[in-house]
Parts: C-alpha cells; structure tokens; sequence
C-alpha cells in the first residue's frame, strides 16, 4: 500500500497499528519498581518516583487526555469565553470543573495558582521547540521548578503523530487504550477519514484555504504547518499554498485590501478567540463578502487546535468532508 493509501485509511491496519504501538516505543513508562518516565518531543526523559495523578495541560492537552481517560486538576491558556462557554482548545473538557491559571479566552499564565494546585506534572503542546506552548518565556524556569514538564509537537507533523504521542502518554500515566470509548473514538476516525479521502478524489481540482482573519489582515495559513490541514492534504485535499510565509514557517499576512490575493473554493477558518468572529466578518471587512468562498457559503470554521484525539477529531473531519461533499467550484 502506498503511504498516502496507508494515511488515508488511517486505517484498521494503519492508525490501529499507531494506537497499539503506543506502549512499544519505550518512550513511556508506568509506575512500578521503577517510578515513571517518559521521553517528550523535546527529547527530555522526564521522570517521577511514581505515576503523576495531579496534572496540570495547555487547554488542548488537557482535552485530549480527557478522552483518554486521564484527569487534568488545571489548565491555562484559551479554555473559556467570559460567558462561559468552552473555546475550542477546550474540546469536550467540563471547564466549570477545573481551576483556570489563565484569564478568560487566554491571558496570563498564574503562576501562584499552579503552585497552589501542587502539580506533579505539567503537560502543553510544542509548536516551536524547545517552547511549551502558552508557557510565558519570561516565567517558564519558575514554572518548571514546581513541577516535571512534558511537550508533546503538534506543528508541522501530521495530526497522526500527534495523536499517537497523546495515547502514549495517556497509556504511560495510566489510560486504557483498549477502552470502548477510545476503541469506537477511533473506529469513527477512520471512518471519517475514508469519507474525506472519497470527497476529496470526487471534488479533484476544488482549492482549499486555510486562514486566519485579523483585525489587519487576512492570513493565509501553511498547510504543512498545521497538524490537520497536512492529513487532510495527505488525504488528496488540494490546499493553496502561500507563496511568502513569515520565518516562522505557518502564516502569510495579507491586507484587507488584497485578501483574494488567494481566491478559493473553500476556506477553512480559525475559530479561536483571538480572530475575528465569523459572524462579525461581513460587517467589519467589506472585502471579505466579495471573497468566491464567502459568497458561494463555502466557509468552514477550522479549529486548528483541537484536542490530539481520536475523539476530538472525528467530529471536524465529519464537518470538513461534508462541506467538500456540498462544495462547487467557483474559482
């Protein structure tokens, strides 16, 4: 079978051989004789003289190990608007249950509150190594000298690789990954995977976007940068690739005034808090209602931070497949 054949089936051989290999890499270990360890994606051997229990996750971390099975105490970064409700780094998270070291929609990282919690360990994603993702740089030694850190990649890697690292850190601190709530959250994966792999090879030739409207510009994201807009290339879905990106390799800013520099069929949106709503889009930025997508209604919110689970991504390949399913070609 072809890599891409491998990918796209994600499949009961392929991401199940993924999820089984979990525990065979020597990269975790549970409690014992021993104590715990595992090795992150920093290349850091973190160890404990026992399985951490009172854990502390970047938002979207905390998420995915929810659907393993494994209980964060606290979070920081985006975990919930002023209202409330759950950004959409939160996932399936009951934020109303956990302690926030973070202000509404982000902010600050409080780092009297994380030592209050006694964390035994804390847990982010890593977007540009060696930095824990929402982790401030001007506090993170202080930080790290309260608990053991772990850093799992979720850029520039596909959404596989980060669910895979997930599971196995879950495993390592205690989940079953045989469990029916992670069997089935996998079994729907992939078949939500398959589904997006046919519409994709049905809608050949339909171009994809994904981007970020800000106050200032409409930024057109790198798909190779992100974990999901690289599967989903991966699985024949044919994205516009910006042609400057900054250094950091994952966004090219464009004005307002130029945003069909990159006209598209579809556009996958940034839902996260710091953007632009959707909803207040046609209001504020005129040049964005004349955009193909926008007035063919062919915009997808992208949440391009979602929990690295089989369960948190089921849901938004669903989505996806079926806007490629619906869509026309109107560029």
């Amino acid at each position: 079978m072809s890599r891409r054949g491998l990918l796209a089936a994600g499949g009961m051989v392929g991401v199940g051989a993924l999820l089984s290999a979990c525990g065979a890499e020597g990269k975790g270990a549970g409690g014992g004789a021993g104590g715990w360890s595992f090795k992150d994606d920093r290349g850091e051997t973190v160890r404990a003289d026992s399985v951490p229990k009172r854990i502390v996750g970047y938002a979207a971390a905390a998420a995915a190990l929810h659907d393993l099975g494994i209980e964060c105490v606290g979070v920081f970064g985006p975990v919930a608007y002023k209202d409330g409700t759950p950004t959409p780094q939160a996932g399936s998270l009951d934020v109303r249950k956990l302690t926030s070291l973070s202000g509404a929609v982000g902010g600050d990282f409080n780092v009297e509150k994380y030592a209050a919690l006694k964390p035994d360990l804390l847990v982010s994603n890593v977007n540009q190594p060696p930095q824990l993702w929402a982790v401030p740089p001007e506090t993170s030694e202080k930080i790290r000298g309260l608990a053991p850190s772990v850093g799992i990649i979720t850029a520039k890697v596909s959404v596989l690789q980060s669910i895979r690292r997930y599971a196995a850190l879950a495993e390592s601190l205690g989940a079953d990954l045989r469990a029916k709530k992670v069997t089935d959250a996998k079994a729907r994966f992939e078949r939500a995977a398959e589904r997006l792999r046919r519409a994709a090879e049905a809608k050949k030739g339909l171009k994809v976007l994904a981007a970020a409207a800000q106050p200032d510009a409409l930024s057109a994201g790198v798909p190779t940068a992100f974990p999901d807009t690289r599967y989903y290339a991966e699985l024949g879905i044919e994205f516009i690739v910006p042609r400057n990106p900054g250094k950091d390799g994952f966004w090219e800013p464009v004005s307002w005034e130029n945003a069909n520099s990159y006209a598209a069929d579809v556009i996958l949106l940034d839902a996260r808090p710091n953007n632009v709503p959707l909803a207040e889009l046609a209001r504020l930025k005129p040049t964005w209602n004349r955009l193909p997508a926008v007035k063919a209604d062919q915009v997808v919110p992208w949440n391009n931070e979602a929990q690295s689970s089989y369960a948190g991504y089921a849901p938004l390949i669903e989505k996806l497949a079926d806007a490629v399913e619906k869509a026309e070609k109107v560029t």
